[in-house]
């Protein structure tokens, strides 16, 4: 699989009458052995000296853990962008300038009555003397704070810092107060980010379900104890690198909270998968006669070459986040990318040296595999592989993935008509998507701040948890301040408006701020709707001629600005990343067919994914079954994520499955013979792959986060479309109909592309051969 060059004096073929190159400019080498490429030479030096590699992984991966612990930088959670209002805010309220807390209040007796009172004000004590708190807002001091049916209150509390900057012990501590002071008719539940940080931690005991999933799934697929730890080692080792850099790199490019967890689903799932194509080419070579090293050398110049290029595109991919330039949207990106590039590093230099640990032993087959295939007829098999006789077709044991890749080809027509059909049935709910980002309203039922949520809904309208800051700067003199009073007036008459506070003006006459409930909960696009027709129309009216300047500001306009922006930028990340993958792909298999099928086919399956994402917890479709409490739109930022992650883990299964493929292309010239002895070679350890991603991936819907919840139901979605319909259906009935045009590549392109090959011949230069008594 080294990079190579056509022969001195070779011609390519062409096309009669064509200015073209057919199968890709394709040429057969019949030359000796070549030397491994740079790929097969790391390998063989890691193998060589697999002590010091395997002590030079253990220092460096605790040399960043011990790092990480000290000097790790702290999330930023703020997926809204800092605007004119909220800058207004910091700059003339410092007071109001950090996160609030919602004391929900419900009593049996009317919250006006005396022994009440006594009882509510007496709860509001310990708040008042909490870190960081700056104030506390009785419901008895400020209008608007009792429930027309006088059974429903709240008071708030005021902190100097944003949520991220609270510990989870002072937020639980506040917590425990609430629960403290509830009984005898009153009950009072804390809501706010810092309720829901502590109540929704990220990660947990999800990742350690991954691992064991994925122990069990490698542990059926290679019937090997041996086998199984390599690649689960691997990844282990790569992941704890990846996260402790994220987190020193977060002092650089902030990330949210939820970035860790993603980027460890994703490098769990990829280097597992990695590690599996690897070892699984490893036992290959071994099975055919190779010594070890030459094994480890053949595996990396082919599978590990695969490996690289498919690592590439889902670095590619999610580096696509940049395109949004959303600062906490870059931490994620980042995030992901050092993670898989830690994890391509480990597979590429860690794997061969504990591969060196396993000798010859990876070679035999385990007991339930040699009962499966029939001892005699293996031993046979074994034995003429190993003289170096091509078995017969009639003695050959034709495998299950190539009948069936047979049965499909003679129907390309109908399977991929059959396949694509129930595909885009799969994606039709997409057209109903609705973005936002999660509330409290899609908390687990049982948490406080969900109570919280439906307490203060139930007294003062679903609006009240979604409210809008309304900040404005006074132009000098103090003739603003009159001014605000007639865009109080015109804020209270639009539509969607429930109530307004009064305005408040800051110390310096500089600037006030006025609260806006809307009539509709947060989840609702009518809220939406309401924000942009407040900045369009009703402040630019109500402020002409005044000198003052309003904004629209707060964390809820603020997830509004977010989706806004996606909209808008979500095309431009679809066609940079599609683009570059497409590229990368002409480059690996000299083809622009092969490209662009490859794109088309994986768009398919994120738009499947999306449309079961949409169903699930949008139309409620199975949702309990998922862990999600109630309908809710799509969180605003899993779309995105789901494409340049989606896009990049499907071009891993058409690079694994392309390179087998063009393999046997380029060996015997026959097209649809290729394919289903490609798909026969690759079936089972796609299918592999494929599992573990699907059980590591909905291993995380056990945690608590929603939006994360998403992030891996979606990607569980696509990966089994992907690795079922398309790769098992689509793929080898689209390149039956396709024939050689699979191959096709311009002269032009033909001439400026490196030349990538897959080829066993060029990997395995080492004529060293085991004895033909192992496996």
């Amino acid at each position: 699989m080294a990079l190579t060059d056509p022969p001195s004096g070779q011609d390519h073929d062409t096309s009669p009458g064509s200015g073209d190159t057919p199968a890709g400019n394709s040429w057969r080498q019949t030359a000796g052995p070549t030397s491994p490429g740079l790929l097969g030479r790391i390998a063989r030096a890691c193998h060589r000296h697999r002590w010091l590699t395997l002590a030079g992984w253990a220092a460096a991966a605790a040399c960043l853990i011990v790092m990480w612990a000290q000097f790790g930088a702290p999330a930023d959670n703020n997926l809204t962008s800092t605007d004119a209002g909220t800058r207004l805010i910091n700059q003339h309220f410092p007071r109001q300038s950090g996160d609030t807390l919602t004391l929900a209040i419900r009593a049996t007796q009317p919250v006006t009555h005396p022994a009440v009172r006594d009882r509510v004000t007496s709860a509001l004590a310990p708040f008042g003397r909490a870190p960081h708190v700056t104030a506390v807002g009785s419901p008895y001091r400020l209008p608007g704070r009792i429930s027309a049916g006088r059974h429903i209150a709240f008071a708030t509390v005021q902190f100097d810092v944003k949520a991220s900057k609270i510990p989870t012990s002072e937020a639980t501590a506040l917590m425990n107060d609430a629960r403290a002071a509830s009984g005898n008719g009153v009950s009072f539940y804390l809501g706010g980010d810092v309720v829901d940080q502590a109540q929704t931690p990220e990660g947990g005991s999800s990742e350690g379900i991954g691992v064991l999933a994925a122990a069990i799934v490698l542990l059926i697929s290679f019937g090997s104890v041996l086998a199984m730890g390599l690649p689960i080692i691997t990844a282990l080792f790569a992941i704890g690198s990846g996260l402790s850099l994220i987190a020193l790199i977060g002092h650089l490019v902030p990330a949210p909270s939820f970035a860790p967890v993603v980027a460890s689903l994703i490098g769990l799932g990829v280097g597992v998968d990695y590690a599996l194509f690897i070892v699984t080419r490893f036992r290959e070579a071994l099975r055919s006669g190779a010594a070890p090293e030459s094994a480890v050398v053949t595996a990396f110049s082919t599978a590990g070459r695969a490996v690289l290029f498919a690592g590439t595109t889902v670095i590619i991919a999610v580096l696509g986040l940049l395109v949004l330039r959303q600062p906490l949207m870059n931490g994620v990106a980042v995030a992901a990318a050092v993670t898989v590039g830690c994890v391509l590093a480990g597979s590429l230099t860690l794997l061969p040296a504990l591969l060196g640990f396993t000798g010859t032993r990876l070679a035999k087959r385990s007991r339930l595999a040699r009962r499966s295939r029939g001892g005699g007829a293996e031993r046979s098999r074994s034995v003429s592989t190993r003289a170096g006789a091509e078995p017969s077709a009639s003695a050959r044991r034709v495998p299950l993935a190539e009948r069936w890749a047979g049965g499909v080809q003679r129907r390309p027509v109908f399977a991929a008509a059959a396949s694509a059909a129930v595909i885009l049935a799969l994606a039709a709910p997409v057209l109903a998507m609705q973005l936002n980002l999660p509330d409290e309203s899609t908390q687990p039922r049982g948490t406080m701040g969900y109570q919280s949520y439906q307490t203060t809904a139930e007294g003062f309208g679903p609006g009240f948890n979604a409210p809008l800051i309304i900040a404005a700067k006074l132009p000098p003199g103090g003739s603003g301040t009159a001014a605000m009073r007639g865009v109080e007036a015109a804020v209270r008459a639009a539509p969607g408006v429930a109530r307004v506070t009064p305005p408040v003006v800051s110390a310096d006459r500089a600037a006030a701020m006025m609260i806006a409930y809307p009539t509709t909960s947060q989840q609702d696009t009518a809220t939406n709707d309401m924000v942009h027709r407040l900045r369009d129309t009703v402040l630019p009216r109500a402020t002409a001629g005044t000198g003052i300047r309003a904004y629209v500001g707060g964390p809820n306009a603020g997830a509004v600005d977010f989706a806004d922006l996606v909209n808008q930028r979500l095309p431009w990340l679809i066609g940079i990343v599609v683009g570059l993958s497409v590229l990368l792909l002409m480059v690996v298999f000299r083809s622009v067919t092969v490209a662009l099928k490859a794109a088309a086919m994986n768009l398919l399956s994120i738009s499947a994914a999306y449309g079961v994402l949409t169903a699930v917890t949008q139309w409620g479709w199975a949702g309990k079954v998922f862990g999600f409490p109630e309908k809710m739109p799509v969180a605003t930022w899993v779309p995105m994520f789901l494409f340049v992650i989606l896009f990049g883990l499907s071009m891993d299964y058409e690079v694994f499955l392309l390179s087998r493929i063009r393999e046997e292309y380029d060996r015997t010239g026959d097209s649809s013979a290729a394919v289903a002895r490609g798909l026969a070679r690759t079936a089972r350890v796609i299918s592999a792959a494929a599992a573990i991603m699907i059980v590591v991936f909905l291993s995380v819907v056990l945690g608590a986060d929603v939006a994360v919840k998403q992030i891996g139901l979606g990607l569980a979605v696509a990966v089994l479309i992907d690795a079922t319909l398309v790769r098992l259906v689509l793929v080898p009935a689209v390149m039956e109909l396709l024939g050689t045009a699979n191959w096709w590549l311009p002269r032009p392109l033909a001439r400026i592309l490196p030349d990538v090959r897959f080829e066993d011949h060029a990997a395995a230069p080492e004529p060293d051969r085991i004895p033909a008594g192992v496996g």
